[in-house]
């Protein structure tokens, strides 16, 4: 069956950035958006969903243990793995922690983005350990820093991922996967290694994107955390703006654009 799934989502359980809503409410707003898969992927926590999952389970939802977990200083999403995913602090680690755990899925989250946390070189440096590239919501008509993300994939054949990275419930329903499996953590992990995923990408307003991004820029500066802005192309997109929607295709890793 075809699934709609989020893959990088937070809560107001996660111990780095303040998140307005529960995971009871992020719940609530899957479900009337028709989601069937949602990962909670703190920072440098994993969120332990077990005991949710028989309510998540009574509303439709398959719920997938995961964190955004901090290797080497690059943000990098763990999910399907076990606590152990809490101690993975450098790439080796994560290379072990692969081979003791192979229904884990890794994937490289906003990679190419402005930020002290983005991957960029390290994703080069270490392909062979992702699993698939997140197409990120955050962009609009007139900048996309996924396109660098989308071409890398490309080059090396990984699966891409849509994820909405939500801080706040608005970011949920624009961009997002559509995965080919049956609804348990480990059947959508192993569809999306396989390729069997496809990406639904709908562009942000300017306005909508700067309401989204302003509070979660000014709870940076507050803490002294604002990311560094690093120099580089906005790597703009050269297609018609409006919504990209991407099938499974079970013979390649890459979805085919519609």
């Amino acid at each position: 069956m075809l699934l709609k799934v989020e893959l990088h989502a937070h809560t107001s359980d996660d111990p780095a950035d303040e998140i307005p809503h529960s995971l009871a409410q992020l719940l609530e707003r899957a479900v009337a958006l028709r989601y069937r898969a949602l990962a909670v992927t703190l920072h440098d926590r994993q969120f332990d969903v077990q005991p949710f999952a028989a309510q998540a389970e009574d509303k439709g939802i398959t719920l997938i243990r995961g964190i955004e977990r901090t290797i080497e200083g690059r943000h990098v999403l763990l999910l399907n793995f076990s606590p152990a995913s809490e101690r993975v602090d450098t790439f080796g680690d994560l290379a072990r922690l692969k081979a003791a755990e192979p229904g884990g899925l890794v994937v490289a989250p906003h990679p190419f983005f402005p930020g002290r946390t983005s991957l960029r070189e390290m994703l080069d440096r270490h392909a062979s350990l992702f699993d698939a590239v997140e197409y990120n919501a955050m962009f609009t008509p007139l900048l996309n820093f996924n396109r660098l993300a989308e071409r890398w994939a490309v080059a090396h054949h990984k699966a891409i991922v849509g994820c909405g990275d939500v801080h706040r419930l608005r970011q949920l329903g624009t961009t997002y996967s559509l995965v080919e499996a049956e609804p348990t953590a480990d059947a959508i992990c192993e569809a999306i290694r396989r390729g069997h995923v496809g990406l639904h990408a709908r562009p942000l307003s300017v306005m909508t994107a700067a309401a989204i991004m302003t509070p979660l820029l000014t709870a940076e500066i507050k803490k002294g955390r604002l990311p560094q802005i690093l120099v580089g192309s906005s790597d703009r997109s050269d297609s018609t703006p409006g919504t990209n929607s991407r099938l499974p295709t079970p013979n390649s890793q890459v979805p085919k654009r519609l």
